[in-house]
């Protein structure tokens, strides 16, 4: 049940994310609202997930490498930002590190 209610977290983390870069500063009505509603899911979501028992390292660790993962692809997918090979060998050593973090209990 934790690792359920951290990834629909992550992903309202990322819906809200990427409404950020589509508010263009808070001047578009619709993306505001979806950046409101997609970080106030997912720290509720993200409370109840720690509440449950998980550890908050590896929490906060699973949520930084998943969220900054899927907002590259996001970025790429929705906004045509580039993503290089170099931003994807990090993004990869970032999720190995949580992988480290994950069995280091």
């Amino acid at each position: 049940m934790q690792y359920l209610l951290l990834s629909v977290a992550i992903v309202a983390e990322v819906v809200g994310t990427l409404a950020l870069k589509a508010s263009a500063g808070f001047t578009r009505m619709t993306p505001s609202l979806l950046v409101i509603a997609g970080y106030a899911t997912a720290f509720v979501l993200l409370a109840q997930v720690l509440k449950l028992g998980m550890p908050i390292g590896t929490a906060y660790a699973i949520w930084a490498s998943i969220g900054i993962a899927l907002v590259a692809v996001g970025g790429t997918l929705f906004f045509g930002e580039t993503l290089t090979a170099r931003a994807i060998i990090g993004i990869g050593v970032i999720i190995a590190g949580v992988m480290l973090v994950e069995t280091g209990h």
